[in-house]
């Protein structure tokens, strides 16, 4: 048996499986497939180890070694989790590297956990709660030791009651490109000079709520929540299961060495509909399933698919994309005007939307003219209020035809059907343009 591999050690709950003994009778799980039991985290003892060649089976170890301490949202999360630990190691083979962003609502979620686990699986581990930009420019620069960067608490960095970033930002936005470079002066006085420091390196991130657009764009998303009580982990003890992690680090770092060549250059073919930002950010973690093998690329691509899909139906992944879908959805339905006027008051009054409570105000005129003017319409000129000549008189509101080519570029497909009551309603108002 391969030494490195980890057993189940002291710390484990009562109901956890104990190790096989020559006495005792064999696991269930081992008796079928040892993929299937590795996904079940039964220990190594039970199950073949993988060997160094056998991409598949170091994954599904690895993906049985999250199981055993992190209660991800869904069978998505664990492969994408597993694929970004994998293709910490093979950095150099690509033209990309996604962040890893563990959020959730609440404390208490597992994202610290889950980066504890993934720090024993990657290269260099740097943890980089409080850290100055100076110091993870330096740490950073030096591509030869280059970390795997971990921040915690990352609301305390970009959250709402923190102060502008934008130097972490930077470093963050810049780091996702292996071009990606930050200038800095570096000396005293009058003999700074202008430096450019590499800044291409893995993040992952955990913390609350939401991150800058920016970085979400350039992420694969994982929705932290309380684990159930029906989902049982394993007390996580660093000093014994520390070295479990790092010993199949070691055989990760092994593999990605055998497949480099594999791998380097290599354009994944993507699901269908997956393309432009997305794409880049799953690149890297399907050119890794497809040199593992086995049943890992299949299930990257459904992991693929199903978390940029989940990222799209965020609420908060643009506001401004919100906007025109509700308009678009919820209020011109099919009209082909609408007065400014009745445009608030159905948009105030939706449900689960954020226009009746904007930083305690609900949306104006102005704030929804300076949010529109952000976009354009087909001619290329921001979309404003025009004059809508009704039987009352003339008023201000918006066309539909100014709307159109923004609703075609920015929001997901429209509902096979929709409400048809808002043009109802607004018909009469709407006589001549």
């Amino acid at each position: 048996m391969n030494p490195q591999l980890p057993h189940r050690l002291e710390g484990q709950p009562a109901n956890a499986t104990a190790p096989q003994t020559a006495d005792a009778p064999p696991h269930p799980a081992a008796e079928g497939d040892s993929k299937d039991a590795a996904r079940q985290g039964v220990p190594s003892a039970v199950r073949p180890d993988p060997h160094p060649e056998d991409g598949a089976a170091l994954l599904d170890a690895v993906e049985a070694f999250h199981r055993r301490f992190n209660a991800f949202p869904s069978e998505a999360a664990y492969v994408a989790v597993v694929l970004w630990d994998a293709h910490t190691h093979l950095l150099d083979c690509f033209d990309s590297t996604p962040r890893l962003a563990f959020l959730s609502p609440e404390p208490g979620s597992g994202k610290t956990r889950a980066l504890e686990i993934s720090s024993t699986l990657v290269p260099r581990p740097m943890h980089a709660v409080n850290a100055s930009p100076a110091a993870l420019f330096r740490a950073v620069g030096d591509q030869a030791g280059r970390p795997v960067i971990l921040f915690d608490e990352i609301d305390t960095v970009f959250g709402p009651k923190a102060k502008d970033n934008e130097d972490l930002r930077g470093l963050i936005n810049a780091g996702h490109r292996r071009s990606g470079v930050s200038y800095r002066c570096v000396g005293d006085g009058g003999t700074q000079s202008v430096v450019a420091f590499p800044s291409y390196c893995a993040v992952a991130l955990a913390g609350l709520g939401s991150l800058p657009d920016t970085i979400m764009a350039r992420s694969v998303v994982i929705r932290m929540r309380r684990r159930a009580r029906t989902e049982p982990v394993d007390p996580y003890r660093a000093r014994s299961h520390e070295p479990q992690g790092n010993a199949l680090r070691d055989q990760l770092a092994a593999w990605a060495r055998s497949v480099h060549e594999q791998v380097e250059g290599v354009f994944p073919e993507m699901p269908e509909g997956i393309t432009d930002r997305p794409a880049d950010v799953w690149e890297p973690l399907l050119a890794v399933a497809d040199a593992a093998g086995g049943d890992w690329p299949e299930r990257a691509r459904a992991a693929c698919v199903e978390l940029v899909n989940a990222v799209a139906d965020d609420d908060r992944t643009s506001l401004g994309v919100r906007l025109l879908t509700d308009l678009r959805d919820q209020v011109f339905c099919g009209a082909d005007r609408m007065p400014t006027a009745v445009i608030l008051e159905r948009l105030n009054a939706l449900e689960d939307s954020p226009w009746g409570d904007l930083d305690g105000q609900p949306l104006t005129a102005r704030r929804l003219s300076r949010l529109l003017k952000e976009y354009v319409t087909a001619s290329n000129k921001p979309i404003a209020a025009r004059n809508i000549r009704t039987g009352a008189g003339v008023i201000k509101g918006l066309h539909a035809t100014d709307l159109d080519d923004a609703w075609t570029r920015y929001c997901p497909p429209p509902p096979e059907e929709s409400a048809t009551s808002a043009t109802a309603d607004a018909e009469p108002l709407l006589t001549s343009a």
